[in-house]
């Protein structure tokens, strides 16, 4: 699972991956930790906070007195749960390392200062999608229950920081052993640079994506359309016969279109650079593709500049049918036409006025 995260500084160049999780809240408590090594992280699904009663209830009481006992007893048993995390801690911390809670529910100040007491760094109210995400990155599961805690319940992390950018509190979750889960960071100046950065990231995982489940890739630079083209009219022609000859020629033209495109936008002769390509497809015999910073003909294999197989497939399917429902445009017209026409009638046939 990746996210992609956007922060609005620094310049383009600052994006990087982080093998972890990036997460856009940071500590509630001033004196908490802002950097951990060696980080046990604890998820959980746990108040820590007053909750009020899930039925229509109250409590009374008749003097101060009755009033604080109740407080006290709220108080004590938010502080038993506190002091069970902490312990929770100590008994799994070594010399070194750290300990971080990321909790879904609320945590009220007063439990806020015992953890920070502690040196254990609290996030709370996390959003369910983190949580998720940072099971798979850290590992570890989810707590729903302080009772019968168990160190194998413990995510793991080399280092967590906070980081704060303008008025948001940023925490990064970094070095986790077998991450399932990452985040890129984009970074720019501007929400148009930004924007950008995105399209070509997104590009790019989809691109991945299509050839880890094609598990083939075809050569690029226009290698394939050279190849194809030069196919139909040294073989494919010579089979056909009578007009579809035609269409054959007219088909393989429009192949070459893509790399006509990426010498026109490389500022190269359109020309010249297909017929450099396909003079050196015919003597080499080999996948042939543009390079667009020099302008000759290169190998996309040594190159590493691949396609995707199922992005062909369909690109040459699609033209195709397009291709035919716009000849059909003519025909259907036509028909249209003649459906509307009355038919020619003779004046002079006596069935007229029966």
């Amino acid at each position: 699972m990746i996210e992609i995260m956007t922060m609005a500084r620094k310049m383009g160049t600052d994006s990087r991956f982080v093998n972890g999780i990036v997460l856009d809240h940071g500590g509630r408590h001033p004196d908490m930790p802002k950097i951990l090594h060696k980080c046990h992280i604890m998820t959980c699904n746990v108040t820590f906070e007053y909750e009020r009663t899930e039925v229509q209830s109250g409590f009374f009481y008749t003097n101060a007195e009755e009033r604080e006992k109740l407080v006290e007893s709220e108080r004590k048993w938010l502080d038993e749960r506190c002091k069970q995390v902490v312990d929770f801690k100590r008994s799994v911390c070594k010399d070194g390392e750290s300990f971080v809670m990321i909790n879904q529910k609320g945590i009220d100040p007063l439990s806020l200062d015992i953890f920070a007491k502690e040196g254990i760094l609290c996030l709370r109210r996390a959003k369910r999608r983190n949580m998720e995400r940072m099971t798979l990155a850290c590992g570890g599961s989810p707590i729903h229950s302080l009772e019968d805690l168990d160190p194998s319940q413990l995510g793991y992390a080399g280092k967590v920081m906070e980081a704060t950018i303008g008025e948001e509190k940023f925490t990064f979750v970094e070095e986790c052993k077998v991450p399932k889960s990452c985040t890129i960071l984009l970074q720019g100046p501007n929400n148009h640079t930004i924007a950008q950065i995105n399209d070509a990231i997104r590009d790019g995982l989809r691109a991945v994506k299509n050839a880890v489940e094609d598990r083939a890739v075809v050569p690029g630079g226009g290698a394939f359309e050279i190849a194809a083209a030069i196919n139909l009219r040294e073989k494919t022609v010579k089979s056909t016969q009578g007009r579809a000859k035609l269409g054959v020629e007219a088909f393989a033209e429009a192949l070459l279109i893509i790399p006509k495109i990426l010498a026109e936008n490389s500022g190269f002769d359109v020309q010249d650079s297909i017929l450099l390509l396909t003079e050196e497809r015919e003597s080499s015999g080999l996948a042939v593709g543009l390079d667009c910073e020099s302008g000759e003909p290169m190998i996309p294999a040594d190159q590493g500049v691949w396609d995707n197989v199922r992005v062909k497939r369909q690109s040459l399917y699609l033209s195709t049918v397009l291709a035919n429902q716009l000849l059909l445009v003519d025909e259907v017209i036509r028909a249209g036409k003649q459906m509307g026409r009355q038919p020619d009638v003779d004046p002079n046939d006596p069935m007229m006025g029966m």
